[in-house]
């Protein structure tokens, strides 16, 4: 098969959907990849790296769309390589289409068949999704920790204290792999953490594994806004599977928060947990209403993009490489991977979005012809 690597062009993202170890492993298998010159360069990849890993350079994102039977990306793609994808082909990337009606629009138009990281599923979790959430949730308190600081806008308080004064106070809204690896980094900094879910034996998990230093909640209406209330840093870490994330922090909630404290609300890529949040780029990422400091970066990993597109390529590559071997009948042949199947051949396939955004929804199973 004839796989397609563009560069990514999303405001700030340097990652990249195809590291070259990567790439070898597809040419072994006597897969023919081709990749657009610098689609490296975020990860110090060069053109060199990619050719000698047996990859062919193109010089332009459209040929890749023109060519590729799979195109394998990182960020959703955006309206102009919409406009070159075709009917027949794959592309397997993130998509978060809830919040996006037009992408998903563009998408059904294309006939092409879209596979969304986000929502492959696997040993009762999300594969393809947790490397990025673990990134994300690191991030989440390096950022909320930055912007504290008063000369960056913030309250001007130091997230762990020093003795004889309080360390400052996080809420972490949602106990799953965001809210864990936040809640591992601001407990390592010292930082006074509660983290609210509604799942019990979530939170029980992270009592033993966290002990009496994190404080656990029961997540309700009352007890969300009584923590909001109290937070010098929020982390919104909020998930539902391919749905758009709900609001659960409300204006009014925002407006009595203190001046200066800070909101990182992860969920943005599903249009954000808090009403008050719109996708921000890492050229301007924050934003202030009524005194409070929003950070919503939709794509937080890419600023990392080593460390990141590297995570995320160990746990692509046996999809990939089930894609290219089998094509279409990968998807027939794992249920897990099926369900990652959000768009085919002009069909909305992933319930949560086909709700999410008023479209028809068709069984997967259906649409590849399996019944």
């Amino acid at each position: 098969m004839l796989i397609g690597v563009p560069k990514e062009i999303k405001a700030q993202e340097y990652r990249v959907g195809l590291v070259p170890e990567n790439v070898r492993e597809l040419v072994s298998r006597g897969h023919e990849v081709i990749v657009e010159a610098g689609a490296g360069i975020g990860i110090s990849a060069s053109d060199a790296h990619y050719a000698a890993a047996g990859a062919t350079i193109v010089y332009a994102a459209q040929e890749v769309f023109k060519s590729a039977e799979l195109i394998v990306k990182v960020k959703e793609p955006q309206a102009i390589e919409r406009q070159w994808l075709q009917a027949g082909q794959m592309l397997f990337t993130y998509l978060h289409l809830a919040p996006d009606p037009q992408q998903a629009s563009d998408l059904i138009d294309s006939g092409a068949t879209c596979i969304a990281y986000e929502t492959v599923t696997g040993k009762g979790g999300l594969p393809l999704l947790a490397p990025m959430s673990e990134v994300a949730g690191r991030l989440a308190v390096q950022a909320g920790a930055y912007f504290l600081e008063k000369t960056h806008g913030g309250l001007g308080v130091l997230l762990g204290g020093i003795p004889g004064v309080a360390p400052a106070q996080v809420t972490v809204l949602g106990g799953g792999v965001v809210g864990l690896h936040a809640i591992d980094v601001a407990l390592g900094m010292g930082a006074n953490v509660t983290v609210l879910d509604r799942n019990i034996e979530v939170l029980r998990k992270l009592q033993k594994q966290f002990g009496h230093r994190l404080h656990t909640v029961c997540s309700t209406a009352a007890a969300i806004e009584q923590h909001c209330l109290m937070a010098d840093l929020l982390i919104g870490a909020v998930l539902i599977p391919g749905a758009s994330a709900p609001k659960l922090i409300t204006r009014e909630m925002v407006a009595r928060m203190k001046p200066g404290s800070v909101i990182v609300d992860v969920a943005i890529d599903q249009g954000g947990c808090c009403e008050t949040a719109h996708p921000t780029t890492h050229d301007a990422p924050t934003y202030i209403v009524d005194g409070v400091i929003h950070y919503c970066v939709a794509n937080m990993p890419g600023s990392v993009p080593r460390t990141s597109a590297y995570a995320l390529n160990n746990a692509t590559l046996p999809y990939v490489i089930a894609l290219a071997d089998n094509g279409l009948q990968a998807l027939r042949d794992d249920e897990d991977l099926r369900n990652g199947l959000n768009i085919h051949q002009g069909k909305v396939t992933n319930l949560p979005v086909a709700s999410a955004l008023g479209f028809a929804f068709t069984e997967p199973a259906e649409a590849l012809g399996m019944c």
